[in-house]
């Protein structure tokens, strides 16, 4: 079985929530300022903002928010070694299962420095 491609897990997510949008625009553009507001820089940073997102979307096993996350981290400037440690946090606080999303994390992490042609 091969495994699922965080990459086509981020660019089909874009492509649904632009659908969601044009379905609930309301409700999607709450959620968008929330977002913009959530992780603009205050007395932390985007990067540590996005760090932080991605170690919950792998205490609470959601895989699209993981390719969200580790790409939207690298984007801030995330380095490898810091969604590395951002990993073993989350295992910290979300045991065995949380592992298994780890792992899902450092494989979209592996998969958006491949993928040079994708903008961050």
């Amino acid at each position: 079985m091969q495994n699922p491609s965080h990459i086509s897990t981020y660019q089909k997510l874009r492509t649904l929530s632009a659908q969601l949008i044009a379905e609930i625009p309301d409700t999607m553009a709450g959620f968008g300022e929330l977002h913009a507001n959530a992780v603009s820089k205050g007395a932390l940073d985007t990067k540590t903002k996005e760090l932080m997102a991605l170690s919950i979307a792998i205490a609470v096993h959601c895989n699209g928010c993981i390719a969200f996350h580790v790409h939207d981290a690298l984007k801030a400037g995330a380095s490898r070694q810091e969604i590395v440690e951002t990993i073993g946090v989350a295992i910290l606080m979300g045991g065995g299962p949380a592992m298994v999303y780890g792992c899902e994390a450092l494989e979209a992490l592996e998969q958006f420095e491949k993928n040079q042609d994708l903008p961050l």
